[in-house]
């Protein structure tokens, strides 16, 4: 089975993605039950070893690019990050970078912020760019999540603010595939 499949239905089979903004939340994070990593922080001298002890936990490593300190928004930092780390896939907002991601065997996310109308059809409209999921967030908009799950033909992750049992089940009700949450709480629901 090809990897990016096999990361789609860990996903699935775990909804609740562990976004991870410190080391702390690294050791706290290999401890837990569900099988996805969003790495949120490091820079070029760390991201390695934050990604190796994510990797070493058995847990799927997703890199966001656009927060790892000392990168660039250019695709070579993608092919930096193959090179030097073992992640198994990308977030970005931007769209260069996802491509560039998908060329190099990444699985890939393509964050959105649905910050108002507007940015709502500019997710319709772009239509994941071809990545393997998109993330919307906030999270907490279940009337919002239906409207882009009913739009777009690639799953749909919450993230942001989701930090409870209800903001979870209304995400997943809307037709999320998964949440992505920092909200430690939240990761053994």
């Amino acid at each position: 089975m090809e990897e990016r499949q096999k990361i789609m239905e860990t996903i699935e089979d775990t909804p609740v993605i562990m976004a991870v903004k410190d080391w702390e939340g690294v050791r706290r994070c290999t401890a837990q039950e569900s099988k996805v990593v969003f790495i949120l922080f490091g820079d070029i001298c760390s991201i390695d070893s934050i990604v190796k002890a994510v990797k070493d936990a058995g847990k799927v490593a997703i890199v966001h690019m656009d927060l790892v300190g000392g990168l660039s928004g250019k695709e070579i930092s993608v092919d930096f990050i193959r090179k030097m780390t073992d992640a198994d896939g990308i977030i970005s907002t931007r769209p260069g970078v996802i491509k560039r991601g998908r060329e190099l065997g990444f699985f890939t996310v393509l964050r959105f912020f649905v910050l108002d109308s507007i940015a709502l059809e500019n997710v319709v409209r772009q239509e994941g760019f071809n990545a393997d999921m998109v993330e919307i967030l906030p999270g907490v908009m279940p009337k919002v999540t239906r409207k882009v799950v009913q739009a777009l033909s690639v799953p749909v992750i919450c993230g942001g603010l989701v930090s409870d049992k209800e903001d979870i089940i209304g995400a997943l009700d809307a037709g999320a595939v998964a949440i992505s949450t920092t909200n430690e709480d939240a990761w053994i629901l």
